[in-house]
């Protein structure tokens, strides 16, 4: 008999572990490990092929052996299930036990539970998010902090549907391996999640619906496919049960948006626009390029800006066009409970681009925070209406080009010292969190997850090797990277006091951003080396 997934010597018990990791979801994730790991792998090579090609020739395109998909009329995705049929608010967040009680109450259409970039996958975590996502199904969850304030699912509101995130292709679980060798993480998330809910969900008509993240082909859209597909059969579910909504978040996506939406048909539900791992992908590809593709600060890369807008509006084209819907990006804002000033600037902001987005027919978008529900659902009202979409407007005026998507060296922005200097404090605080087990961190009024650290430490990198030359003449080097560091890990210590320093994990979190934004050789996701330092 095959032997199961096993847990890791070592790897510490944990209260009510044994609900997760029963014997049969254990056989369930070994059979997955077996059937996909390899092909996960070879996938994995060819990304790192592709991006060798794409530093030779300094430009992308869109496939012309798949050129009959996009030519054929004809073919749409499955027709959404009602549970994802209006979309307009989303609420993103990791699983720990409040974030649950509090998206699922916040009055969003969708809460993204996520097991990716806005959790640090300790052990803990992974298997504590799977218990709360059980719990929630079966509406028995609630939470009181050590300060006795108390969280529970209320009673008379209509609860956000749940869609996971699980982990991007790139990152093994480590506590759990078969034959030898670590599962990947996707199907860890994926797999004891669909064991344990996917019957009840169905059954209620809730699921179960996943958001697929790093996503770099359409290649990788069809072994998602697969793994919907033996997991059905597996379980004895229908075909097409699994609704799956993939983040258009690389760039190499961007040119594959139609063909991915194809591999997945009859799983498919729709596609996002993933902003800050956009731009770190770009940044990712393009590094040996030229100045050509060398990024102001992250702040200044707006939507509006030409490339930025070319990728959004050839989404929401694509989507409409197959039958999927749209879904915007986040408003990363984090009400001040102490500032109205920075609350309404900032206020203004969110409506400005929610706005944006339902004028150009997305058909709902992202918030990190309860208080910007109502902001972002009043934009998608004001067009919607009572229509729980738009897809019906299916933007025959847009046509983009592979210049277009590609047009960097067209913003009038430049990188600054200040930008540097952000750059470098956002990564510090970031890694720091992350190191001690929280993967979602408000930072400066924003709330910061992997992807921004992403942009951060590759900025940091791409402006060092390109030579980038600041107003007043200073020149990003090494050395300038080196000292804002050790000057902001001052100003951490001063400011946290001595005792709070040394408890954390500021060092650490200091020599990690160095290394991931100064080594000669770009590490191809920063989590890698991070997650070999998790607890």
């Amino acid at each position: 008999m095959p032997a199961p997934a096993t847990v890791s010597p070592g790897t510490p018990a944990l209260p009510r572990q044994e609900e997760v990791l029963t014997d049969a979801a254990l056989d369930f994730i070994a059979a997955l490990h077996r059937r996909f790991t390899g092909r996960r792998d070879e996938l994995l090579a060819l990304r790192a092929r592709r991006r060798e090609e794409i530093a030779r020739s300094g430009s992308l395109d869109f496939l012309p052996e798949t050129a009959h998909i996009r030519a054929d009329p004809d073919w749409r995705v499955a027709p959404a299930p009602a549970a994802l049929e209006d979309r307009r608010v989303e609420i993103t967040g990791p699983t720990d036990r409040k974030m649950t009680v509090n998206a699922l109450n916040s009055g969003a259409r969708i809460w993204l539970a996520d097991f990716e970039d806005a959790l640090a996958p300790t052990w803990h975590n992974v298997i504590s998010g799977q218990l709360n996502l059980i719990d929630a199904r079966e509406r028995r969850i609630d939470f009181t902090t050590p300060e006795g304030k108390h969280y529970a699912l209320r009673p008379q509101r209509e609860l956000a549907t749940v869609v996971v995130r699980p982990r991007g292709w790139h990152l093994d679980e480590r506590h759990l391996s078969v034959d030898g060798r670590q599962v990947p993480g996707a199907l860890v998330d994926f797999g004891l999640y669909f064991f344990h809910n996917a019957r009840p969900l169905a059954e209620r008509g809730q699921g179960p619906f996943f958001y697929l993240p790093k996503t770099e082909s359409h290649l990788e859209a069809r072994l998602w496919n697969e793994v919907f597909l033996f997991a059905q059969e597996q379980l004895g579910l229908p075909r097409g049960t699994v609704r799956a909504t993939v983040l258009i978040e690389t760039i190499t996506a961007a040119f594959e948006m139609e063909e991915i939406l194809y591999e997945l048909r009859e799983h498919a539900s729709g596609l996002n626009a993933g902003r800050w791992d956009y731009l770190f992908s770009l940044i990712k590809n393009f590094r040996d390029a030229g100045p050509r593709f060398v990024l102001p600060d992250r702040n200044a890369v707006t939507m509006t800006a030409p490339f930025m807008r070319a990728y959004t509006e050839l989404l929401v084209r694509t989507c409409h066009k197959r039958g999927a819907h749209a879904v915007g990006g986040m408003a990363a804002f984090i009400p001040s409970r102490k500032d109205p000033e920075v609350n309404r600037v900032a206020l203004e902001k969110v409506r400005a681009d929610k706005d944006r987005e339902a004028r150009d027919g997305f058909d709902g978008s992202w918030v990190a925070h309860p208080d910007l529900v109502p902001v972002a659902r009043a934009c998608f009202d004001a067009v919607l209406g009572d229509r729980p979409h738009q897809k019906h407007r299916l933007r025959e005026d847009v046509a983009v080009t592979a210049a277009q998507l590609l047009a960097v060296d067209a913003l009038d922005a430049r990188p600054t010292l200040a930008g540097l200097r952000n750059a470098v404090q956002v990564g510090l605080r970031y890694l720091e969190a992350w190191l001690g087990g929280l993967g979602a961190v408000a930072i400066f009024h924003l709330m910061e997850d992997a992807a921004t650290a992403e942009i951060s430490r590759s900025q940091i990198w791409q402006w060092v090797n390109a030579g980038v030359v600041f107003e007043g003449g200073e020149k990003a080097t090494a050395g300038l990277v080196r000292r804002i560091a050790a000057d902001e890990l001052a100003a951490i210590r001063q400011e946290t006091g001595e005792r709070a320093f040394t408890a954390g994990r500021w060092q650490q979190a200091h020599d990690l951003l160095l290394k991931v934004a100064l080594d000669e050789d770009y590490v191809e996701f920063l989590t890698l080396p991070a997650y070999e330092l998790l607890d």
